[in-house]
């Protein structure tokens, strides 16, 4: 993929991000079900590691300097806030991924994509839960217990986010042939 067109679908797919993060989500607790994880997935599948990687270090870039693109809005506060974890598990999220999935000869299979996207949002959790343990303990003091963060920062959402994984997988095929042939 040319430099440019990298830096364009890059672009595009972090507008995406942040498209299905603020336009469609759906409280749950202290955060949302968003498309966030779907976009990312996406990412990593149909433009590879880097330029997936990439797309989502814009988004959460453009979050942290202040544009509402994060489903409270943006800004540096976000840093110490307990969702900011999994913002920050987008970016090697979709590095996993697009790592997986590549292949210059041949369109990844949909057991592969599945895969793929499972191992990912696994490092989502990875990044994110010990992250959302050391705000709401460390900074805020609030004294919550591991099951507790587990549950509330990941157990509720798995459902979604296979939905979100069976909905790459099935996209995938046509998005990345279309994408490889422009």
């Amino acid at each position: 993929m040319s430099k440019t067109k990298g830096m364009a679908l890059a672009a595009l797919f972090a507008a995406l991000t942040a498209v299905g993060t603020l336009f469609l989500k759906v409280p749950v607790g202290s955060m949302y079900i968003t498309l966030q994880v779907f976009f990312t997935t996406m990412a990593g599948v149909v433009l590879g590691p880097k330029w997936g990687a990439v797309s989502q270090a814009v988004y959460v870039l453009l979050g942290i300097v202040g544009l509402p693109v994060f489903t409270n809005g943006g800004g540096i506060w976000y840093l110490v806030q307990p969702s900011f974890g999994f913002l920050l598990g987008l970016i090697p999220q979709a590095w996993v991924v697009g790592t997986l999935c590549q292949s210059e000869k041949c369109v990844p299979s949909i057991p592969r994509v599945i895969g793929a996207s499972a191992v990912g949002v696994g490092v989502l959790y990875l990044i994110g839960l010990p992250y959302m343990y050391a705000i709401l303990n460390v900074y805020m003091g609030k004294g919550v217990p591991v099951g507790t963060v587990v549950r509330t920062g990941m157990l509720i959402y798995l459902p979604f986010d296979a939905i979100k994984i069976a909905l790459t997988a099935v996209l995938a095929k046509p998005l990345v042939r279309a994408v490889r042939r422009s």
